[in-house]
């Protein structure tokens, strides 16, 4: 079996390629570069796809669509808007939401996918997600991969997002059994030498292996501390805000 992976090098993607290569899957991988502030998911996909290839195949490429930059370029992941220092599921995290990015993506890997001869194609939308990022709902899941049938009748693509109903800590816990190398993955949406561990994604991160009763391997002793009293901090003044 073939199948189609987009990639970001982050906690989801990077699950989702060991739970494919466990199912049997030749694993087709694509990351893309659209402009993003930092490089670090490239080469932390790199990272995780090397370390992969040990248990599965496993090909990658990496793909330059920069050149939409400038027509998506909105939010704080693609522009000048700082990124977000708050709790994953305040309303101020939607300024890391990138247009349309994921109906973009997964039309590129469709067609991917057809030159290849693969029939599924996959992303790590998860239900975490859901309260932010309307690209990572069931809806938008089913209506895209009706799109994705009907604009390749001859050859039918379908989009799968295994993940869709788990949250972080589901994901995280299915990793830790699948024994995904943590360590090479990147979450932060800062381009620091190091997780910044305060924005949005490294909160969510350390949330998923707390409720795992797990260290996150990416992060020193000390980073790990960090870490935690940050998490605590900004999930005491979240409630706070929401009592």
């Amino acid at each position: 079996m073939r199948g189609v992976l987009i990639l970001s090098g982050g906690i989801d993607s990077s699950t989702l390629l060991y739970y494919l290569l466990k199912e049997g899957y030749e694993v087709h991988a694509l990351t893309f570069y659209y402009g993003q502030k930092h490089f670090k998911e490239i080469e932390y996909s790199k990272r995780i796809v090397e370390e992969a290839k040990k248990v599965g195949k496993v090909e990658h490429k990496v793909v330059d669509i920069s050149s939409i930059h400038e027509l998506i370029a909105k939010g704080a992941l693609t522009s000048n808007e700082d990124v977000p220092k708050a709790f994953y599921t305040e309303e101020v995290q939607r300024r890391t939401i990138v247009p349309n990015r994921n109906m973009i993506l997964l039309s590129i890997a469709a067609g991917y996918a057809v030159k290849i001869g693969a029939e599924e194609v996959f992303y790590a939308a998860h239900k975490s997600d859901y309260s932010i990022y309307p690209d990572c709902r069931k809806e938008f899941v089913k209506a895209l991969d009706t799109a994705l049938y009907l604009g390749n009748l001859w050859t039918p693509v379908e989009l799968r997002a295994p993940f869709v109903d788990m949250t972080k800590a589901e994901i995280v816990k299915l990793g830790l059994e699948l024994k995904v190398p943590y360590e090479h993955t990147w979450s932060c949406y800062e381009g620091g030498e190091r997780p910044c561990l305060s924005c949005g994604t490294c909160l969510e991160r350390t949330e998923a292996f707390l409720l795992n009763n797990a260290k996150d391997p990416l992060l020193s002793d000390e980073e790990w501390e960090k870490a935690v009293k940050i998490y605590e901090e900004k999930k005491k003044e979240y409630e706070g805000k929401n009592q």
